[in-house]
C-alpha cells in the first residue's frame, strides 16, 4: 500500500502543536521505517545533501525524537547510526497535552460566546445592526461570518453575484470539510446565465452543499448558526457590495431566519445524480434526475433542454416516459409523485 504521507492539516498540527516541521517529520519517517540509518542513508532517502540531513537529525535529537544507536558505527568509517524513538512515546504524550490545551481553549471559547450572547441580548437597538462600508470590508465580513460558523450556514444567492463567485469562496470548502452544513438557495437566473449551469453547481453539492432553486429572491444574505446575518444595505446589485448590515440576535434576525426556512421549503432541490434507493418505477438515469430538478424549479421545456444540452423534443419524450413510469397523467401529478417518492432528495 502506498503511503502518501499526512495531509496539510496534520502537518500544521504537528508543526504548531509538537514542533515537528514537515522537513523534520520526513526525516523521522525515514528512521521509523529504517532503524539504525546513517546520515548518508537519510540524505539519500530524502534526496538532500548530507549537511541538510545531519542538521535535521540534530534537530530531531534536540526534540527527543531520535538518538544515536550505541555500538552500531559502520566498520572502518565510524559513521554513527540513528534510531527513532517510539512514536507512541514522543508523539503520543505531546498530542495528549495538545488535546488537553485544545479542550481548555474550547471551554474558554464557549464562555466567551455565552458572554457575547448575553451582552447582545442586554444591549440596545444600536447593538443589533452594524453597518460596514466598502467592498473590501464587506468581503471581509462575508468570509468572517461564514468562517465563524460551527454547525450551519444558510444563504440567498441572487443573480448576479455581488460579493464573491463560487470559485473564490474557499471558506465554504474548509467549513464543509469540518462538517458545517451549507444550505444555499439560488435564483433561477443563476442557472439561466450559464449554459450547463447545473454542472457549475456539481462541485459544491458533491462537497456537501445542499442547494435549491427558486424563481426569485427578495434579497441577498448569509446567516451563520442562526445568530449572525450579513446582507447588503442596498438591493441594487451594482451597489450591493458598497455597504452591508451585520444583524445580531433580535426579532429582525428571527424574521430573516424564518424567511429563509419558508422559501427553502417551497424551493425545488437541485438534483445532479440519480438518488440512492430510487424505486424501480422512477427515474431511469442522471439525466432524468436533472430534468426533474429543472422542471420542479419552474423551467420550461426549452430552458431545460438548454441546460441539459438536449433538444426540447427529447425533453418532452423523457417527461412522457417519466409520467408513464410513475403512472400519472399530468406534469403536476408527476411533480407530486417525484416529491412523494423522494426523487429530489
Amino acid at each position: 500500500m502506498t503511503d502518501d504521507g499526512p495531509g496539510d492539516d496534520v502537518l500544521d498540527l504537528l508543526d504548531s502543536g509538537v514542533g515537528l516541521t514537515p522537513a523534520l517529520l520526513a526525516a523521522y519517517r525515514v528512521l521509523v521505517a529504517a532503524p539504525y540509518a546513517t546520515v548518508g542513508r537519510v540524505a539519500a532517502a530524502l534526496d538532500v545533501g548530507p549537511d541538510d540531513a545531519r542538521e535535521r537529525l540534530r534537530a530531531l535529537a534536540d526534540l527527543g525524537f531520535v538518538g544515536r544507536a550505541v555500538g552500531t558505527q559502520d566498520a572502518g568509517t565510524a559513521e554513527a547510526r540513528y534510531v527513532a524513538a517510539p512514536p507512541s512515546l514522543v508523539l503520543g504524550t505531546r498530542l495528549a497535552a495538545h488535546e488537553v490545551a485544545m479542550r481548555r481553549a474550547q471551554a474558554e471559547l464557549d464562555t466567551l460566546e455565552q458572554m457575547y450572547r448575553l451582552a447582545g441580548a442586554e444591549g440596545g437597538a444600536d447593538d443589533v445592526v452594524q453597518v460596514v462600508h466598502g467592498a473590501a470590508e464587506v468581503a471581509h465580513w462575508f468570509a468572517r461570518v461564514q468562517s465563524g460558523a460551527r454547525s450551519e450556514v444558510m444563504a440567498f444567492v441572487q443573480h448576479p453575484v455581488a460579493v464573491t463567485g463560487a470559485d473564490e469562496n474557499h471558506v465554504e470548502d474548509d467549513l464543509v470539510r469540518r462538517g458545517v452544513q451549507y444550505r444555499v438557495l439560488f435564483e433561477q437566473a443563476m442557472l439561466d446565465a450559464f449554459p450547463g449551469g447545473l454542472d457549475a453547481f456539481a462541485a459544491g453539492l458533491r462537497a456537501g452543499e445542499s442547494a435549491r432553486v427558486t424563481g426569485s429572491l427578495p434579497l441577498r444574505m448569509v446567516i451563520a448558526d442562526r445568530d449572525l446575518a450579513l446582507l447588503p444595505v442596498l438591493t441594487d446589485p451594482s451597489h450591493a457590495a458598497a455597504a452591508a448590515m451585520l444583524v445580531r440576535p433580535s426579532s429582525l434576525l428571527t424574521g430573516l431566519v424564518t424567511l429563509f426556512d419558508t422559501l427553502w421549503t417551497r424551493a425545488a432541490p437541485v438534483v445532479l445524480d440519480l438518488p440512492s434507493g430510487v424505486p424501480a418505477v422512477g427515474v431511469a438515469d442522471d439525466v432524468d434526475a436533472r430534468l426533474l430538478s429543472l422542471l420542479l424549479a419552474g423551467y420550461t421545456d426549452e430552458s431545460a433542454a438548454n441546460q441539459l444540452g438536449i433538444s426540447p423534443r427529447t425533453v418532452q419524450r423523457r417527461v412522457r416516459e417519466l409520467m408513464d413510469r410513475a403512472g400519472v397523467r399530468t406534469r403536476a401529478q408527476l411533480g407530486w409523485h417525484a416529491a412523494r417518492a423522494g426523487w429530489g432528495d
